[in-house]
């Protein structure tokens, strides 16, 4: 089967000219600074071990986890890119307490980008699959420059103009949505480019894999246990097969592909969740959605929550419809 050979910024493009004929082109722009970084970091990534950048820094961050040396890298390049593009007024990211204001287009920059620029980064030093998320809003025009800067960045879900993410795995995959379906593009590392791999992707309405951390399963609340001795055996029609990497990016790729369900619950120890909504589950979120699935919190749509801080956490279950009405419906009995 041979591939057809159209790069992401082909696609952008022709997406905007079909959708959006009169566009000005600045939303384009902004994606081809994504990609740029994203295939810095995807190097960055592959040569870890022989550029003496795998390990910890002597940091923590905004969430009280330690940084990582290839965190510290991949948060600098989207900052870096994204500042340049001269049409984002506010980036905020995961490695980043408060959100950065691009001076010289606070008041007329168009966008607000959130990301976790390196999602997983704990499994770089055992070379499993990490990948960076990100989020793309529109702010309102303020020509003062007055204008709370938080205002901007805590939109719900359901405002993001586009959402992706990439995965640094056994191949560079960039996989984005912007209202017309979700697409996937391959990175080959001979030519430097993204290339449409997997169009319209579709997400299964049920699979056969359940993704959580099970070592956590006893401080679930009862109706998730529940819920998953009901898919270990057999009670929903199927056996079902547990799968989890530990990255969000990757976990959620394979559910994305392949169905099933991917659950992170409240427990004892994070009643609130411990993903986080704005950078991680949102758009996440945005995505299963747009590729025929679900994404709830347990007790309403993810896209529907009006975050109230920018580090604010979230439990998040996401998946095929199937798998996640009927948990949704277990946890109503309860």
């Amino acid at each position: 089967m041979t591939l057809q050979l159209l790069t992401v910024q082909q696609h952008i493009l022709e997406e905007q000219r079909r959708r959006y004929p009169d566009a000005s082109g600045e939303f384009s722009w902004l994606l081809s600074g994504i990609t740029l970084a994203t295939k810095i970091v995807a190097a960055q990534v592959r040569r870890a071990g022989l550029a003496g950048i795998l390990g910890v820094t002597r940091e923590t961050n905004v969430q009280g986890e330690t940084v990582q040396k290839l965190d510290v890298i991949a948060n600098q390049t989207l900052l870096q890119f994204l500042g340049n593009r001269g049409n984002v007024a506010i980036m905020a990211s995961e490695e980043n307490e408060d959100p950065v204001i691009v001076e010289r287009d606070r008041k007329l920059g168009k966008y607000v980008v959130v990301f976790d620029p390196l999602d997983g980064s704990s499994n770089i030093d055992v070379n499993v699959s990490v990948g960076t998320i990100f989020s793309i809003l529109r702010r309102e025009q303020d020509p003062t420059g007055k204008r709370d800067v938080l205002a901007d960045v805590l939109q719900p879900g359901y405002r993001q103009v586009a959402a992706g993410y990439v995965v640094y795995g056994s191949s560079t995959m960039l996989v984005y949505a912007a209202g017309s379906g979700v697409h996937g593009f391959t990175l080959d590392p001979s030519i430097g480019a993204y290339l449409l791999s997997h169009e319209n992707m579709r997400m299964p309405a049920q699979g056969t894999i359940y993704s959580c951390n099970e070592a956590n399963s006893e401080g679930f609340p009862a109706a998730y246990q529940r819920f998953l001795h009901h898919l270990r055996s057999g009670a929903l029609g199927r056996k079902y097969s547990s799968r989890y990497i530990g990255s969000l990016v990757a976990d959620f790729h394979r559910t994305l592909l392949k169905g099933g369900i991917f659950l992170y619950p409240p427990t004892a120890s994070h009643p609130k969740g411990k993903l986080r909504l704005l950078y991680e589950a949102n758009p996440i979120a945005y995505l299963a959605e747009q590729a025929g699935g679900l994404a709830t919190d347990g007790r309403g749509r993810i896209l529907d929550i009006v975050p109230t801080s920018l580090h604010q956490r979230t439990p998040l279950l996401v998946g095929g419809e199937e798998e996640v009405e009927t948990l949704m419906d277990m946890l109503a009995k309860d």
